[in-house]
């Protein structure tokens, strides 16, 4: 059983992607050919934003969007613990200083009201109401990266009142949650910008790595396009900024434009395959506690992940599994705040509790379009077959 079937939708549109490729070795066009306008057309029309600007990877999408918001020394940005690293080294790689918040135990997501408690202490320079990393100067608040985890959706809400009331930027970290809806609307459309990423295993993903920023700030959109190309300006030597080497591939782009023809119809299938998990691991099954999505959203299902009750148990329904040939995952064993490349912020085990709680109990199951029920139910009966 695969973890994630990559393979099984390369049959359906294999042909697709091979003439899109024969496409780009024809005009050979390598470098900003035409799939990359094409897609960035396509997806901006799909998110429902004024600009869509492709990148070399997620981690970049993260990066130039802080870049164009002149993020650096002495800068507070919010941002949760429980996520990949590419979310808060941006922030650490520009200088700036990356603030914790921990997260709701049910979403995975960063606690509005968390959030408001750090906005707050850095405010007034008190660690006593919330967690701060040393600093010998006060800290400017400047921007929040919410993560969609797992494919939900944060609270946009309760987050950019909170964001309009301290006058502070969002940047949605939408890497895993493409193809999602918060309230009718698709993410990447909830912040000031939007980041998706399409490393293979994402529900839109390429053939190595990708990523995109949408915004409809046509002033954000211009400086993004330019840092994406060296700090381009008018012409291609004429470098108005210091940029990076952040452009998406064509032949990545080519790719994409193949897998997005099927991508709804895919979204779709995650949530039937969701949906039966739900049924399947329903009223306490095994003692995990299932996923449970947010009113008025839709999950893009890039992790389906569960909560064992306690590390114990989690290592016991891991073995079963496997000795049944049933792989698992886990996202994430260590909160950022506990991890070495972090240790200079100085935090400590405990100051992020629900974070540690959960990263010591969660784990995902196999999740992809092409999941079968009769899969789906042998791992339930597997997880079930004997006390854990």
């Amino acid at each position: 059983m695969n973890f994630i079937d990559l393979a099984a939708q390369q049959r359906r549109i294999r042909e697709k992607i091979e003439a899109r490729i024969q496409a780009v070795l024809s005009h050979g066009k390598y470098i900003m050919g035409p799939e990359v306008k094409e897609l960035e057309e396509r997806l901006a029309a799909y998110v429902g934003v004024k600009h869509a600007i492709g990148c070399a990877s997620g981690t970049d999408a993260l990066l130039l969007s802080l870049m164009a918001y002149n993020i650096g020394p002495g800068d507070a940005v919010f941002t949760t613990t429980f996520t990949f690293i590419s979310t808060a080294e941006v922030i650490s790689l520009l200088g700036a200083t990356p603030i914790f918040v921990d997260i709701d135990p049910v979403t995975f997501n960063m606690d509005p009201e968390k959030l408001e408690q750090a906005i707050m202490a850095i405010e007034t320079n008190d660690s006593s109401r919330y967690p701060l990393p040393p600093h010998d100067s006060p800290l400017s608040p400047k921007g929040i990266i919410p993560v969609d985890l797992f494919g939900l959706p944060a609270d946009y809400d309760a987050i950019n009142a909170i964001t309009q009331k301290h006058g502070l930027f969002v940047i949605q970290d939408a890497a895993q949650s493409f193809g999602g809806e918060y309230k009718g609307k698709k993410t990447c459309s909830q912040g000031n910008i939007g980041c998706a990423s399409f490393f293979p295993a994402k529900p839109l993903g390429c053939y190595g790595d990708g990523g995109m920023c949408f915004t409809n700030d046509d002033n954000l959109a211009h400086h993004i396009n330019s840092f994406r190309l060296h700090g381009k300006g008018d012409h291609k030597y004429d470098n108005v900024h210091i940029g990076i080497n952040g452009r998406l591939d064509t032949l990545q782009a080519a790719i994409l434009l193949a897998k997005f023809d099927i991508f709804p119809e895919e979204v779709k299938l995650r949530q039937e395959a969701a949906q039966r998990y739900g049924v399947f691991l329903g009223n306490d099954f095994c003692s995990i506690i299932a996923p449970r999505v947010s009113e008025n959203c839709t999950s893009a299902w890039a992790q389906y992940s569960v909560l064992a009750r306690n590390e114990k148990h989690r290592l016991g329904l891991q073995s079963q599994l496997k000795e049944a040939g049933i792989p698992t995952a886990i996202y994430y064993p260590k909160p950022l705040h506990l991890q070495t490349a972090f240790s200079y912020l100085n935090y400590k085990e405990g100051d992020f509790p629900v974070s540690e709680d959960c990263a010591s109990r969660i784990f995902s199951l196999p999740m992809h379009p092409y999941l079968k029920a009769e899969d789906q139910e042998r791992i339930a009966r597997e997880m079930g077959s004997r006390h854990v």
